[in-house]
């Protein structure tokens, strides 16, 4: 059993909470940029002061409300300035923010607010407000719903009118570092997503571990743009971490004109999820290759590669420097100029780099410092620095965090930023935190002698896509063998940018169907594989991965699948007796029918 645990110099106080940083800023440097709304096409500094006020004005509302200290209320929206206000007007008051991303699905917004009791929730759009109307009668406990299509802000300062600066304050100075901050429901094994209660002091330790490691991120006129999903605790984390250090933040919630708000934002960092670098890279490959420049291109890729090889053995060679001089003025400026020009570093999370791209941006001058976490540790617990650095690997534990390696190759943790628990769920708590408090990943991984964490597999089932998304396979899987012509489906995706599934037919109503159609002779004479591609058994298909795709978010749902031939059974050693899928022994015997999937 290997251990590794990085010494902190920071305690957190016993009092206080997260909004102190805003009260901060506004008493100490009222006219500093917190933050920049996009007004057309210009970015609009808002000041530190402007924020505080707009915070306690929609504080005053949900006070006014009947909005008590522990509530929880729900917040539906793509990122943007408004979420970021609701979140820290909610801590005003002693609130805590249950985030629901704004692709989920009727069934899981009804789960969400159900399971976490919200009082109350904010929605952006007509059709956020449409798809809660349609659950609000399985959710008792919902008495409040604010639209931000119909002026929510508006609507919370008037009625918060009332309500007097002291008292407001009053309920502010009472939120304590222990108390919940915000449960944000992540994927499980069964499909029913679990509520992770993160506290103030679960932010305070990461955040605190994360400016003292990561300071060239948060220093001078330090800016980022925010597109991904707030709802997400990556995004989240570097929202309050942004407040907490004083650097600008923008919101960006449409993926199409990310490279021009880049442009004309600027921000010195990102964070994102490896897909996004692919998009990137692939997208001047591609360029490059039109307009007659593939070669060069690719030169200009290994050269950049060889070049942060170099860097991290201290050996660069004299003609890879050379060619890294004349490729940073004819291809690398370019690519830097698609993340604003100003970017020098890059957080990513949520899935793996990989070597490849880790090479290839650090030598194009981009530094990607990959991390690794979950909802459950409060985003971060290793992460690769300017000073301490592995490509390939997650980094070492942040401060004040140990990690250890349990003799089945788990990963296990502890540390301020580890949850205290699943909301309303002792018996999956019980499961994922130890009697010694070390909570289990679900990760297979190794520590090297230097304290560098590298991630070899995945023990539990969940699919991480390369967008950083976690889907459960289980609650599509159930879905889609409902349906009468399928007998056995796996839904794969992990690494990948997309969901996808293979399908095996179920022989008994498959014949049936068969006659109904018109091709029991087809059937009879070349077996199910006649019927594979069929159009109308594909449609049957179809229609039932539609079914199964209601269940869940965009982000989550099937994209592509194939039909296989192959009978999956207890005999064939790909079913357990009790009938329940070997994911392993099936991806194996069946890798070359799911890359086809993604070619």
């Amino acid at each position: 059993m290997r251990e590794y645990a990085t010494l902190s110099d920071f305690e957190v106080s016993n009092t206080g909470n997260l909004t102190d940083d805003v009260i901060r800023w506004a008493t100490d440097e009222p006219s500093r940029p917190l933050f920049a709304r996009r007004e057309g096409e210009q970015w609009i500094n808002v000041s530190a002061q402007t924020f505080r006020s707009q915070m306690n004005d929609v504080a005053k509302g949900l006070i006014a409300a009947g909005i008590e200290h522990g509530d929880r209320v729900a917040l539906l929206s793509k990122t943007r300035y408004e979420w970021t206000l609701f979140d820290y007007a909610m801590w005003s008051v002693g609130a805590v923010t249950v985030p629901i991303y704004e692709t989920s699905s009727a069934e899981q917004v009804e789960w969400i607010l159900k399971d976490s009791g919200a009082k109350a929730v904010v929605v952006e759009t007509e059709e956020h407000q449409a798809r809660v109307t349609q659950v609000r009668s399985q959710t008792p406990d919902l008495h409040h719903m604010w639209s931000l299509a119909h002026g929510a802000l508006d609507v919370l300062s008037r009625l918060g009118a009332d309500i007097s600066d002291a008292e407001a304050n009053e309920r502010r100075t009472t939120v304590r570092p222990d108390d919940v901050a915000t449960l944000i429901y992540t994927s499980g094994t069964t499909g029913k997503p679990k509520g992770c209660t993160l506290t103030h002091a679960n932010f305070e330790y990461e955040l605190r571990g994360a400016i003292a490691q990561l300071p060239e991120l948060f220093v001078g006129d330090a800016t980022t743009l925010l597109f991904l999903p707030l709802a997400h605790v990556f995004a989240r984390v570097i929202e309050v971490g942004c407040v907490k250090a004083g650097a600008r933040v923008g919101h960006s919630h449409d993926i199409r004109q990310l490279v021009s708000d880049f442009a004309q934002f600027q921000p010195t960092f990102v964070l994102a999820v490896p897909r996004v670098f692919e998009k990137i890279f692939n997208t001047a490959s591609q360029r490059a290759v039109a307009d007659g420049r593939g070669r060069i291109f690719d030169r200009a890729v290994e050269v950049a590669m060889d070049y942060s090889r170099g860097l991290e053995s201290g050996k660069i060679s004299p003609l890879v420097r050379a060619q890294h001089a004349i490729f940073n003025k004819l291809v690398y400026g370019k690519l830097r100029a698609a993340l604003g020009g100003r970017c020098n570093y890059v957080l990513s999370g949520g899935a793996p780099l990989g070597d490849r791209l880790g090479h290839f941006y650090r030598g194009i001058g981009v530094s990607v410092f990959e991390g690794y976490g979950l909802t459950e540790t409060t985003a971060a617990v290793t992460v690769n620095t300017s000073t301490a650095q592995k490509i390939g690997t997650v980094g070492r534990p942040m401060p004040g965090v140990k990690v250890r390696v349990a003799d089945d190759g788990e990963l296990l943790f502890r540390g301020g930023q580890v949850f205290a628990g699943y909301w309303d769920n002792p018996s999956a708590t019980a499961e994922a935190i130890d009697d010694q408090g070390w909570f289990h990943t679900g990760d297979l991984g190794e520590i090297d002698h230097e304290g560098f964490v590298r991630i070899t597999g995945r023990k539990k089932e969940i699919l991480v896509t390369a967008g950083g998304k976690n889907v459960a396979p289980a609650v599509l899987e159930d879905r889609l063998r409902a349906h009468y012509l399928i007998d056995q489906c796996l839904v794969v995706g992990d690494g990948q940018p997309f969901i996808a599934a293979l399908v095996t037919l179920d022989p008994e109503p498959l014949h049936a169907w068969a006659e109904r159609n018109g091709k029991a002779d087809l059937l009879a004479a070349h077996g199910i594989e006649a019927l594979v591609d069929d159009a109308n058994v594909r449609a049957e298909v179809q229609a039932a991965v539609d079914q199964a795709n209601l269940a869940v978010s965009k982000a989550e749902s099937i994209r592509k699948f194939a039909i296989v031939p192959s009978e999956w059974s207890e005999a064939g050693g790909q079913l357990t007796p009790s009938l329940k899928l070997k994911r392993n022994v099936v991806m194996r015997e069946m890798h070359e029918d799911i890359e086809a999937l993604y070619r």
